[in-house]
């Protein structure tokens, strides 16, 4: 890529603005069918800016160094401090904030550090055990390993997060399943739907 090629952007502070003031403005209630679409589309779309990274890297637009970068740059955008008044849904957009975690991090490493080896379904089951045993930083280790399994295409079965404890492994799974659907289906979501 030269310098005069246009700069490819893949997430701005825009966007997720335009996101966040969406959300001020609506009567959000998580078990609303609308408000539940709302917030997933909102996690789908930083997921999708991610998956958008992992392509520009392998079709070599972009090098490893501007991958991360990019990666880094989308994480401190979505994972900045949110300031609304409402406390039920800065705790909803702090579940979003919760899930992307493991995006980001098993991006990161998948450019980094490739494929660990492995199955999603074990690294799964290790990061609830660890979060058991309270041990956060292991379980998220875990849950970032079996995110670059989904990068590299091996499928996460959604119902894996059924057998978990409601917790945090739970939510980063939840994540990386918005991350395989990015993968399957790159579309940008509409802000507008």
């Amino acid at each position: 890529m030269t310098d005069d090629d246009a700069v490819e952007t893949f997430y701005t502070d825009e966007r997720w603005q335009n996101w966040l003031d969406r959300l001020e403005e609506e009567e959000l209630d998580p078990e609303n069918e609308d408000s539940a679409r709302l917030l997933l589309n909102l996690q789908d779309d930083a997921a999708i800016a991610v998956v958008k990274v992992l392509a520009a890297l392998d079709e070599e637009r972009i090098d490893e160094e501007r991958a991360v970068e990019e990666i880094r740059d989308i994480r401190e955008i979505v994972l900045a401090e949110v300031a609304f008044d409402d406390e039920d849904k800065l705790m909803l957009i702090d579940g979003v904030q919760t899930s992307l975690v493991p995006v980001f991090y098993a991006a990161e490493e998948y450019v980094v550090g490739g494929v660990v080896e492995g199955d999603v379904t074990e690294f799964v089951h290790a990061a609830a055990d660890a979060e058991a045993e309270e041990d956060l930083d292991a379980a998220l280790g875990y849950v970032v390993q079996a995110g670059t399994r989904v990068i590299d295409g091996e499928p996460l079965d959604i119902e894996l997060v059924d057998e978990l404890e409601y917790g945090l492994v739970s939510e980063w799974v939840n994540g990386l399943d918005s991350l395989q659907s990015a993968i399957e289906d790159p579309e940008v979501v509409e802000e507008d739907d």
